[in-house]
């Protein structure tokens, strides 16, 4: 089978052993027809859903343009699948990040998505995702103010322990003027399709 492209072949072996390992310990053959390429199938898939962890993802926003404009920038429902680090199960649902440029200063907005992708693609929790965007937005943009909402479902709470099917995460992360300004937070929460939570 083709390996993964640019991909350590060393690293690749590695991951395939530890996965033969796996189905032993559970108490599969991995000998047997279903399984025989799945240590080989899994290196490869994993490799490819952790290739954030070789990558800044900040550095998608490097490339930025002077347009002059300063009104809000909103862009929604971009996807997003993750792996829990507690328990190596997908979470899976949309990001929302609002920013509001200061000196003109805009970025495309498939970097937004690409940004989101390279946070996504390593072993993550969604809380620290979150801030992660939300960090990576302010110190590249520098903007007035930075809003990231998210909500997922997450299958280590559907598949295994409370299975709690059809419950979703909803997390936010605010920086700048949304932090600092109630009212402005209120708004552009309410422009992702959020409520800010209660507090006390």
């Amino acid at each position: 089978m083709d390996e993964a492209p640019d991909v350590d072949p060393q690293r690749l072996e590695r991951i395939r052993r530890a996965v033969r390992e796996i189905l032993e310990a559970v108490g599969e053959d991995p000998d047997r027809p279903g399984l025989r390429e799945t240590p080989d199938r899994a290196a490869r898939m994993l490799v490819e859903i952790f290739a954030g962890v070789h990558e800044e993802p900040a550095d998608e926003l490097t490339l930025t343009y002077e347009e002059g404009a300063e009104d809000l920038v909103v862009v929604r429902d971009i996807p997003l699948h993750s792996m829990c680090e507690h328990h190596l199960l997908p979470f899976m649902g949309r990001v929302h990040i609002a920013y509001l440029p200061a000196g003109g200063r805009l970025t495309g907005l498939s970097k937004l998505a690409r940004l989101v992708q390279g946070y996504a693609r390593r072993p993550q929790v969604q809380e620290r995702l979150t801030n992660q965007i939300a960090d990576a937005v302010e110190a590249r943009l520098r903007p007035r103010g930075v809003a990231v909402v998210i909500e997922a479902e997450h299958l280590c709470m559907i598949m295994r322990g409370a299975r709690a099917e059809g419950s979703r995460a909803v997390t936010m992360a605010v920086r700048g003027l949304y932090e600092r300004d109630p009212a402005e937070r209120t708004a552009v929460l309410a422009l992702l399709g959020h409520r800010e939570p209660r507090r006390g």
